[in-house]
């Protein structure tokens, strides 16, 4: 979903003003899952800064916000980079005061039979999956202990309680995510500020476009609600988490999956033979 007219006028649960006030980063906010979660939550009524590493894309998506009528400014940002990210936090902080809460949604993966995976693959994966998002938590957490104010962040990860095939190198990073964010919600619960993941399980976004056309066509079946989700779902349980409605939550993982994680099974590369037999 590569449009921003989708999100405009998409229907929602929540009231106009329940983000008024805030003001929330989003990384990887020019697309996907971010892309929704800033539509959502400028709709709420937040302030939105969005960063991501394409700033032609970043741009296009906070102009189209600003045209609705909404508060979005965007800072291109490499979240492997913890120079960037404290010296761009610092300048966020400058230019638009105080930040609420970060949505960390910037990631990336590619499918790939584990066996197969090159040292620079793997390290590729992890640093963006696992290194950025502690950068983009630990240098928040700081600005956050230093002004003396609370603050949410929410992880956005993967379902690691069951099979995700082909991309273990994402599983794994996003598994380090999760352990992170359970430890320092207890670390960092006297400063105020609450950790939580979320989650998702099958959606559908234009990242699907990586995935080969016959391992696409079973996505449908890998959960029992026979259905993928998109990212208005995610982005719903974002404005949960990071808002108000989240104020007694922390350390908690969110699963939105369809029941995936219950039943069912998620192939990013062919599924091999030896799978489809019975016995």
């Amino acid at each position: 979903m590569g449009s921003d007219q989708p999100y405009s006028d998409r229907t929602t649960v929540y009231a106009a003003d329940a983000l008024a006030g805030q003001t929330v980063l989003i990384s990887g906010g020019s697309g996907g899952i971010g892309q929704a979660t800033a539509w959502l939550f400028a709709r709420l009524g937040a302030r939105i800064v969005i960063t991501g590493r394409d700033a032609e894309k970043l741009s296009a998506v906070a102009g189209a916000l600003t045209d609705a009528g909404h508060r979005c400014a965007s800072h291109p940002l490499d979240i492997r980079d913890p120079e960037a990210v404290e010296a761009t936090l610092a300048q966020i902080w400058r230019d638009h005061g105080p930040i609420d809460a970060l949505i960390n949604s910037a990631g990336g993966q590619f499918p790939q039979a584990a066996i197969d995976f090159s040292v620079k693959g793997w390290q590729r994966v992890i640093d963006v999956n696992l290194n950025g998002s502690w950068f983009m938590m630990q240098a928040m957490a700081r600005h956050w202990r230093d002004a003396g104010r609370p603050g949410s962040i929410t992880n956005i990860v993967v379902v690691t309680s069951h099979g995700l095939y082909g991309v273990a190198h994402s599983v794994a990073a996003r598994a380090g995510v999760i352990g992170l964010s359970r430890s320092v919600a207890v670390e960092w619960a006297p400063l105020g500020i609450r950790i939580n993941c979320i989650a998702p399980g099958l959606i559908e976004t234009d990242g699907w476009r990586v995935y080969a056309p016959e391992v696409r066509a079973r996505y449908a079946r890998s959960n029992p609600m026979m259905r993928p989700g998109d990212a208005w779902d995610v982005a719903e349980a974002c404005a949960y988490l990071a808002g108000p409605s989240g104020n007694y939550v922390t350390g908690e993982v969110l699963t939105v999956d369809g029941g995936g994680q219950l039943w069912g099974e998620t192939w990013t590369i062919p599924k091999p033979e030896y799978f489809n037999t019975e016995g």
